[in-house]
């Protein structure tokens, strides 16, 4: 079976601007035209505690995508997480 396209309602990533692998991520996201709203945790304390209370760690980038969490990841594991999701969407349609 063919995996269907995530069609998420909400996707948040949490960065530092000075975050090489934050930077990569928004690339990644970006050239697969996916719908994101870029959260800068040092501008602003409220969001840092929430990516804290997320993901269990002040590393960055942290993605939330409708409540699913990964943290500290570069673009494989970007990949790879996001086929995952795309395999949960694929089961969930074909029941």
């Amino acid at each position: 079976m063919e995996a269907q396209v995530v069609n998420p309602k909400q996707v948040r990533l949490f960065i530092k601007p000075y975050c090489g692998w934050c930077h990569k991520a928004v690339r990644w996201l970006e050239k697969h035209e996916i719908e994101f709203e870029e959260v800068d945790v040092t501008a602003d304390e409220v969001a840092f505690d929430e990516m804290m209370r997320l993901s269990g760690q002040e590393l960055a980038p942290v993605i939330d995508v409708d409540g699913e969490i990964l943290a500290d990841f570069g673009p494989e594991e970007l990949a790879s997480f996001w086929k995952e999701l795309e395999d949960k969407h694929a089961e969930r349609s074909a029941r």
